[in-house]
């Protein structure tokens, strides 16, 4: 398990970007289970949509990104260096993400080669499917 302040020695993102809040389990390399919260005062609420407070899909998605980066910045070999966004594929928005929502985010590694990778992603809350999605990285040489 890993706390906020682990996370930031792993990952480069801050608030108000950095969005999950602990690592809960992970096998390095291989895949990671996050958790994040959402407050009524995230700062993307003022913006989306003020009369019906909604998290924005791209956010979702960036989560699911952050917690596979947490993972493979793990790796010996990895550690210190940024994992970049390069693709989403097959991202499919199940229902709204709200204010008072837990957020169990998942990712597994389904390819690492060099520096390029593809994840597979899910975000569930109180065990229903939010979010899922494949998404691709690289990782700074």
């Amino acid at each position: 398990m890993l706390n906020i302040e682990e996370i930031k020695k792993i990952i480069p993102h801050r608030y108000p970007f950095l969005l999950i809040d602990k690592v809960v389990e992970m096998e390095i390399g291989k895949s990671c289970h996050a958790v994040k919260c959402i407050t009524n005062t995230e700062p993307w609420f003022q913006g989306h949509f003020p009369e019906h407070n909604v998290m924005p899909g791209v956010l979702l998605v960036e989560a699911m990104a952050q917690t596979g980066a947490v993972s493979i910045l793990s790796v010996e070999e990895n550690k210190g260096k940024i994992a970049f966004f390069s693709g989403i594929k097959d991202a499919k928005f199940r229902r709204e993400i709200l204010p008072g929502d837990k957020l169990d985010i998942f990712i597994e590694i389904v390819k690492l080669r060099k520096n390029f990778g593809i994840g597979r992603g899910k975000i569930y809350s109180e065990g229903e499917l939010c979010v899922e999605a494949e998404i691709s990285f690289f990782i700074e040489k």
